[in-house]
């Protein structure tokens, strides 16, 4: 885990692994890798939007929930996107298979289920003002 981690800060590490390869490969999976780091920032701009702006729920700390949820979300992406990227990386400079990730599905069901619960808290909103 610990060398994992050291070649997330320290790329020249990753140019001692394999052969170089073609740049639009690599510029490929850096832009893979910027589009997580901007779903992440986008869950953790939502996380304080709910704190800040989202009015109090019928359940008492669902507004919290909800946005400590969306900031943890958010910090798991940024984390999980560099991982991904470094252990993209070294595949194409190995020429392995690229690494598979079970992680998008398992954001889209939980973004999705969330959605789900977001609905129900509306709509059990609109029933308690009436």
């Amino acid at each position: 885990m610990w060398q994992a981690i050291r070649r997330w800060f320290d790329p020249s590490d990753l140019d001692s692994v394999g052969s170089t390869p073609d740049y639009r490969f690599s510029l490929a999976n850096e832009r893979t890798f910027l589009a997580w780091l901007r779903t992440g920032l986008a869950l953790i701009a939502g996380g304080l939007a709910a704190a800040q702006f989202l009015p109090p729920l019928p359940l008492r700390h669902l507004r919290e929930a909800i946005a400590v949820t969306l900031l943890l979300l958010g910090g798991t992406v940024a984390v999980r996107a560099v991982d991904h990227w470094s252990r993209t990386e070294q595949a194409i400079r190995l020429g392995r298979r690229l690494p598979a990730s079970r992680f998008p599905a398992v954001l889209a069901l939980i973004v999705a289920v969330g959605a789900l619960l977001l609905v129900v808290a509306v709509l059990a909103r609109g029933v308690s003002d009436r």
